[in-house]
Formats: C-alpha cells, sequence, structure tokens
C-alpha cells in the first residue's frame, strides 16, 4: 500500500491538554485556566500549549506538568486524540490529550493561583471553549474504569486519611454513594489499609475523632500493577 501527501496535506498544528484531578478531602476536582488571546478570549480551558514539529507530545505534556505544577513525578497517563476538522476555528489543530491525578496540597494550589490555575469540582466546571469538556468527560470515564481495577488513592490522598475520606473519593469519581458498612468491610478486607495511632476530629459537629489510616505500599503497588475488582455495593 502507498501513501503520498500533499503539501497542503501537512498543514496541520498539534495541541496537547492536560485533564489534572485532585482531591481536597470532599470534592473530586480538576484545573482550569483562562485562556489569553484570541480565539475565546478568558474563555475557560484546560491547561494546554502547542506541540511544534520536532517535538514529542508527551514530552510536552510532561512539561507541561511541570511548569504548572512545579512537580516532575507524577504519572501522564494518554487519554485519546481529538481531531474534529473543525474543533478550532483558526485552522486543523489535532489535540492529543492526557490525564494525571495529583496530591493536592496548600501551597500546591497556593502556587497554582498565582499562576492564574483554578481547581473547580469536576461534576460543575464552567462551559470550556474548543471541545475542552468533551476531553474532561473522556478523562472522567477514563478514571472511573480506572478505580474499578486499580487503588488510585495513593496519588490523591494525603499519607494518613480516614475511611470517610476515602469513601467520599470513591464515590466522587464513579458519580454514586455507597453504603458506609458495606464500603468500609471490602476495603478493610482488601488490606491495603494499616491503621495508625493518630486520630483527628473530621468537623467541630463530629462527636469523636476519627482514626486515621495510611496504604500498606508495597501491597498498594502490587494491585497497581495486577489490578482487581474494586466493587462496592
Amino acid at each position: 500500500m502507498r501513501m503520498d501527501f500533499s503539501p497542503d496535506e501537512f498543514k496541520v498544528a498539534l495541541a496537547t491538554s492536560i485533564v489534572v484531578f485532585g482531591f481536597d478531602g470532599e470534592n473530586l476536582k480538576t484545573l482550569v485556566v483562562r485562556k489569553k488571546g484570541q480565539p475565546f478570549e478568558d474563555a475557560w480551558i484546560l491547561p494546554s500549549t502547542v506541540v511544534r514539529v520536532d517535538e514529542n507530545p508527551e514530552l510536552v505534556a510532561r512539561d507541561l506538568l511541570a511548569r504548572t505544577t512545579g512537580q516532575m513525578e507524577w504519572n501522564l497517563e494518554k487519554l485519546n486524540v481529538f481531531a474534529d476538522p473543525y474543533r478550532n476555528p483558526v485552522g486543523r489543530v489535532v489535540n492529543i490529550a492526557y490525564y494525571c491525578t495529583v496530591r493536592l496540597s496548600e501551597s500546591l494550589e497556593n502556587n497554582l493561583q498565582r499562576e492564574g490555575y483554578v481547581w473547580v469540582p469536576a461534576m460543575e466546571t464552567p462551559t470550556f471553549a474548543y471541545d475542552h469538556q468533551e476531553i474532561l468527560e473522556y478523562a472522567k470515564e477514563r478514571l472511573k474504569r480506572r478505580v474499578k481495577r486499580r487503588p488510585i488513592g495513593f496519588s490523591l490522598l494525603s499519607n494518613e486519611f480516614t475511611l470517610n475520606q476515602i469513601q467520599r473519593l470513591y464515590e466522587c469519581a464513579l458519580g454514586r454513594r455507597f453504603d458506609k458498612r458495606n464500603f468500609r468491610r471490602k476495603l478493610l478486607k482488601s488490606q491495603l489499609l494499616i491503621e495508625t495511632d493518630h486520630f483527628i476530629r473530621s468537623s467541630e459537629r463530629a462527636k469523636r475523632p476519627s482514626r486515621l489510616y495510611r496504604f500498606d505500599e508495597k501491597k498498594y503497588r502490587t494491585l497497581s500493577l495486577r489490578g482487581y475488582d474494586f466493587v462496592y455495593q
């Protein structure tokens, strides 16, 4: 089979966008920013950048994540290629999108705010320019599948956390509520968690403090690679 390209067929630009998920203990959030310049000036978009002719899209996405968050160690996963010919009114732009999950901290949030980035609830995002809503929805569906087959909490939760926090994380990611007793029974049965001697009062109205847990890192890494059925009733 022969494939020949005319000069006009090379007139396609490349871009990359990153869906960044974080969890603040109550809500699953995603990172957004206002676009500078036309088209769609001041509209909300996902963190994005142009991929030059001689650049590797994944390396550009990793550099964007590092420049945005100041972190290099978070894993990026390729989502999909978004190539609708009319997705950009200026011309043909193919977007190679990625997503990652990050551990929120006060310093990270403050640094991002200074750069103009904003964390918004992933289920209540503003209206996006381009097809970035489609990209976000694709990422949320990917996250749902990962939650069912991989323990994702290590990259989203603090080093120590309550059972309520991890249940809330899974409820946000899957978009459904779980029975507290059944959820905790299956979670503890997985032997992923280690009890600590630390407690925290989750709110001023809490009658008693909640015990803090941490992940058994060895078992967590094993299950992350092997996968398992992480479905709750």
